[in-house]
């Protein structure tokens, strides 16, 4: 791999050499390096692009990586990820896509990712997306998640897009059974013209299901952020749903809740604050010898923290 993809897969998965365990790394539309294990298995599909990743019942303290880079401009590609998790694993997945563009037509990556998490399987799912490059083409990301939790299942999945993504649009939809959690946690921060929306649909089904899903994102100069989120509660259930954004200069950033209760026990829950940075947060930093946009810098790192 080129200097260029090395620095992508910095950016988005952590990786500075080969990863330990299984892993499948793809990079302009081919794959550029893949390692299985004894508990986990990955395929290519026959179909369309993408893998199917199944992980025996009972692994624990294993990981897989399946990062995904660009680096050359007008690669547009769809790529489809099938995740079967068996019972009782502990296991953590590592994702995320890069795009480097340096030239005049678009790149972008759809990552469709479908999960089926058996009976008490506990998943940790982390999603980070990065844009570099010069070039006046666009850098897009369209993820789409399909989550599917079986009885006392757990799915944790950490997003994070603070860089260089021109424009993306989050689908994220969730079937959670008896016993079985969902959280989900977001980071975004656009600028310039950028454009980011976040679609959130989940169905608890069962009794005693859960889900928290937590928004927190920086809009600044002319960028658009939109915010969706459903909750249908159809047992006795909690779920809370929560966006936090600070918005900047001319950036615009709506919220848009719904919450159905289809059961007499189902405890549903929305928060949402939009809002400028505080004047006495500025004020403080600033006695401290910072200057105003550095003291917003400040800010706003504490906020996506």
């Amino acid at each position: 791999m080129d200097a260029i993809q090395q620095e992508l897969l910095a950016q988005v998965a952590d990786l500075h050499e080969v990863p330990e365990g299984a892993y499948n790394i793809r990079a302009n539309g081919e794959m550029a390096g893949r390692n299985t294990t004894a508990n986990i298995d990955i395929v290519t599909k026959e179909d369309c692009p993408g893998i199917d990743i199944r992980i025996k019942p009972g692994t624990k303290g294993e990981s897989v990586h399946i990062p995904v880079v660009l680096s050359q401009s007008g690669i547009q590609e769809s790529v489809y990820n099938d995740f079967f998790v068996g019972e009782d694993c502990d296991i953590t997945i590592i994702a995320g896509c890069g795009i480097h563009n340096g030239g005049s037509a678009s790149s972008a990556h759809s990552g469709i990712h479908r999960f089926f998490v058996e009976k008490n399987a506990k998943v940790r799912y982390v999603e980070k997306h990065y844009g570099s490059g010069d070039g006046s083409g666009e850098r897009i990301m369209n993820p789409a998640t399909d989550i599917h939790l079986a009885e006392g299942a757990s799915l944790e999945m950490e997003t994070v897009q603070i860089k260089g993504i021109d424009s993306t649009a989050r689908t994220t939809t969730a079937e959670v059974a008896e016993g079985a959690s969902l959280v989900i946690k977001e980071k975004i921060m656009t600028h310039g013209k950028q454009y980011a929306e976040t679609d959130f649909t989940v169905n608890m089904a069962g009794a005693d299901s859960s889900v928290n899903l937590i928004s927190r994102s920086v809009a600044k100069e002319h960028s658009r952020q939109i915010f969706r989120s459903r909750i249908v509660g159809n047992a006795s259930c909690h779920g809370h749903s929560e966006c936090d954004a600070i918005i900047m200069d001319e950036a615009s950033v709506s919220a848009i809740p719904e919450l159905t209760a289809n059961h007499i026990d189902a405890n549903l829950i929305h928060e949402a604050v939009i809002g400028k940075i505080a004047g006495e947060q500025l004020i403080k930093l600033m006695t401290l010898g910072l200057t105003e946009k550095e003291a917003e810098e400040q800010i706003v790192k504490g906020f996506l923290k």
